[in-house]
């Protein structure tokens, strides 16, 4: 079968319609929308006794390993609206070293900096960038921390969208770099990322910008289940014991979650289910904050800080959706500090891995967990690194040499 087999095939679709993620209100697929009534996230949701008899283990075996081969479980319909830079499948890779470091069997991380624009913001962005093509979208706007502007800005480029893209002050500088020279018209705004939301919503209403701001738009959680829809198939239809997943918007672990009800409605996997830990910086976390006090919304975190920026997200509109995934699942929220951050992504190198601060953030929360006896040392567990860490600054180890001078060639 040719590579882009997964692109130019036509094939059935069975997207049925939306659906409030708060209420249950449906609302007509194949139309243009944001937020549900209630102000909350909308859901896809698809034919799924159809796609069971349409589907089988067998012919997805059969095509390119890619994020479009799941097209029936994806919303869109026709192959003219995909927009694609080549979403490959993102590899396991066991961190060795670091279970023997912990007497434990050996953590595995899905290592989502190998797709297009270096992070997993690729996968929703993919998705939402090809339903708003396919939906008559001129322009579309969005706060970032970083990643999620790239890719966007990306994607944009590549469908004939433009771009607007707010970003914090502080946004990591190759961040706002690569925002711009992939067509993004990018702002640096002295604020955080629901404060560059603010301006998102305030110019949506002002010059009809499509507002694509994480869960404010129901196709970017589609993208990101396809990490589930991947996981469960390269795991042998078999599902970890645990995932931990860097949570800040939370689209990935809500999106996971929905991939397993589905592709179990569809009979590939069993009702077993990994327990899934929402990650968050202990400089903040809304989550784990509400977690812990048992509730189902989150207030907004003030003087948020933290070197993890894609983390660092104050207020999540589907904060009850990975709250209600995390209680579900049988996990926790934890938050972990930047120094233990920064040290996870020292070891990890020391398995050959450069992990993101984010990527980063779910080592330290998987060692915590670990010494708490929260994770089993005999558990499999799967950590989500969500971008490549060559984004990141990393310290100067070098040495220097003359080489007009003599050189201690035993001492090297």
């Amino acid at each position: 079968m040719q590579s882009n087999a997964n692109l130019v095939t036509e094939r059935p679709t069975f997207v049925s319609h939306l659906e409030c993620g708060l209420t249950g209100e449906r609302y007509e697929a194949d139309r243009l929308h944001g937020l549900s009534a209630a102000g909350r996230p909308l859901l896809v949701r698809y034919d799924l006794p159809a796609v069971r008899a349409a589907l089988t283990k067998e012919a997805l075996a059969q095509r390119p390993r890619d994020l479009w081969r799941w097209r029936e479980l994806l919303p869109v319909r026709d192959t003219a609206n995909i927009v694609s830079l080549g979403e490959n499948e993102t590899p396991l890779v066991t961190l060795d070293r670091t279970g023997e470091r912990l007497a434990a069997r050996a953590p595995i991380v899905k290592d989502e900096g190998r797709l297009p624009t270096g992070s997993f913001k690729a996968r929703g962005l993919v998705m939402a960038i090809s339903m708003a093509k396919a939906l008559g979208v001129e322009t579309i706007a969005m706060p970032t921390n970083g990643n999620a502007g790239a890719a966007a800005a990306a994607y944009a480029t590549r469908a004939g969208i433009e771009s607007i893209i707010f970003c914090p002050d502080d946004t990591p500088e190759i961040n706002v770099r690569e925002i711009a020279a992939q067509g993004g018209r990018v702002y640096r705004v002295n604020g955080l990322i629901d404060d560059c939301g603010k301006i998102v919503g305030e110019g949506a209403k002002a010059n009809g910008w499509f507002d694509l701001s994480t869960l404010k738009e129901p196709y970017r959680i589609e993208g990101k289940k396809t990490m589930g829809l991947e996981l469960a198939e390269q795991f042998g239809w078999e599902l970890p014991d645990a995932i931990f997943y860097p949570t800040g918007g939370g689209t990935g672990l809500i999106g996971m979650w929905k991939a397993f009800d589905e592709l179990e409605a569809i009979g590939f996997i069993g009702s077993r289910r990994p327990r899934m830990y929402a990650v968050q910086a202990s400089g903040c976390a809304p989550i784990v904050r509400a977690f812990e006090a048992g509730e189902r919304h989150a207030e907004r975190w003030e003087d948020a800080h933290t070197l993890a920026a894609g983390i660092r997200v104050p207020k999540a509109v589907g904060d009850f959706l990975i709250l209600d995934a995390v209680r579900e699942s049988g996990g926790k929220a934890l938050a972990v500090g930047d120094p233990a951050i920064v040290a996870a992504v020292e070891e990890a190198a020391k398995d050959g891995l450069l992990l993101c601060p984010e990527g980063g953030a779910t080592l330290a929360a998987y060692e915590r967990a670990l010494a708490d006896g929260e994770i089993g040392r005999d558990e499999q567990v799967v950590l989500f690194n969500c971008a490549t860490g060559l984004k990141y600054p990393m310290p100067d180890k070098s040495r220097t040499l003359d080489r007009h001078g003599a050189i201690d060639l035993a001492g090297l």
